[in-house]
């Protein structure tokens, strides 16, 4: 993995998936979500960008986000917005895998994995691909039947604006092709 480079696009749009430690199921819920607000808020005050699409599930985030024209720093972006959360989720009570020594001394926490994954979205299909995707993740992994279903998603969000209706997703046999979608993290 040490050949892996990173591709940034100055005002692009990526996807990305973003794992707790070891997978833990610590996201999904109400205070996650307000957390993971709050941490997205404080990274706008500082750096601006666009949220286009998000959806939480028990041990990983996908999101869509689109950077401004000259801008292409997501990785500061991700830094900051997993500092604040781990702060404010650990403020609040909330738990963590074990942090060892090592992890200390690099003022790590038993949060979120040290990486994420990003894919820069080429054009409006795979834009639309990995919307689709990350919107019927809920269903893949089995936490509901349909995706209107899930409570801890940007689909309500574009459900609203007319872009899906509302039985969308309900039948996986429909959208066996969301799994071509490559996405790591998985």
């Amino acid at each position: 993995m040490s050949d892996y480079r990173r591709c940034y696009v100055p005002g692009g749009s990526y996807f990305f998936t973003v794992v707790t430690e070891r997978r833990a199921g610590v996201l999904a819920n109400d205070a996650a979500r307000d957390c993971l607000r709050s941490a997205i808020q404080h990274c706008l005050q500082q750096l601006p960008f666009r949220v286009d699409a998000l959806v939480m599930l028990p041990d990983h985030v996908h999101a869509i986000w689109t950077l401004p024209t000259n801008d292409c720093d997501y990785s500061k972006r991700w830094g900051i917005v997993k500092k604040h959360f781990t702060q404010i989720w650990l403020a609040s009570s909330g738990a963590e895998q074990l942090v060892t020594a090592s992890r200390l001394r690099y003022r790590r926490r038993g949060i979120w994995q040290r990486r994420f994954w990003e894919h820069a979205l080429r054009d409006e299909r795979d834009y639309q691909n990995h919307l689709d995707y990350l919107h019927f993740n809920p269903v893949k992994h089995g936490l509901v039947k349909n995706v209107i279903d899930w409570p801890y998603s940007s689909f309500h969000r574009w459900l609203e604006q007319g872009f899906y209706f509302e039985s969308w997703g309900s039948r996986t046999e429909d959208y066996a092709a969301l799994d071509s979608v490559q996405c790591a993290g998985e």
